[in-house]
């Protein structure tokens, strides 16, 4: 008896960006495990889930990058293929917001265009009394950039599945805008067949 081949779920490649210690590792663990451990110094690391998004099963790669130190073998091989990218920093530390700017810059000169699914991630919202970096100057960066901003606190778990459902559902809508407009022009291609 024929049987059914297994539906290939849609995948989603999501690449973590920002400084050393800002939390890319915490809010990844929060976002995978509910599991929150204090900052350790991370070698680049992938992970893969299988999980719901608004309904339809999808698996969402995550790459959890080592700081501003990204190889070049990761970098060449991952960012041109990524789908979308958070951009984290921490609110209590002006450096890595700063940073956030290379990173932005690293994304659009390797190939992607600026409407690529990306968003900015203030980390560490708990730590306000220690605050660097006012909220209005995040917003006006993510406003210059033509993106979201969102603070999280991985140690809270606030705002953590947020960001990365929010990200994957802009990653599903320009995959589902892309497949249109190609499906799109195929039909107008052979229509202006028909009609020669």
């Amino acid at each position: 008896m024929w049987e059914p081949t297994s539906r290939v779920l849609p995948l989603h490649r999501v690449i973590m960006l920002g400084g050393e210690g800002v939390g890319k590792s915490a809010l990844t663990l929060q976002f995978l495990y509910n599991e929150y451990d204090e900052y350790e110094p991370t070698k680049a690391d992938i992970y893969r889930k299988t999980l719901q998004l608004d309904g339809e099963q999808v698996q969402i790669d995550i790459l959890d990058t080592a700081g501003q130190k990204v190889n070049f073998v990761i970098r060449d091989s991952y960012y041109p293929r990524a789908d979308g990218f958070l951009c984290v920093f921490s609110i209590a530390d002006e450096g890595s917001f700063q940073a956030t700017q290379a990173a932005r810059d690293l994304v659009l000169r390797l190939g992607k265009d600026e409407s690529v699914p990306f968003l900015l991630v203030g980390n560490k919202s708990d730590l306000q009394k220690e605050r660097q970096v006012p909220l209005s100057e995040c917003q006006a960066r993510a406003h210059k950039w033509g993106v979201t901003y969102v603070e999280t606190s991985a140690k809270f778990q606030q705002n953590v599945h947020l960001v990365f459902y929010d990200l994957m559902r802009q990653i599903a809508s320009r995959k589902a805008s892309i497949s249109k407009a190609k499906k799109g022009g195929k039909k107008r291609g052979c229509h202006a067949c028909a009609i020669l």
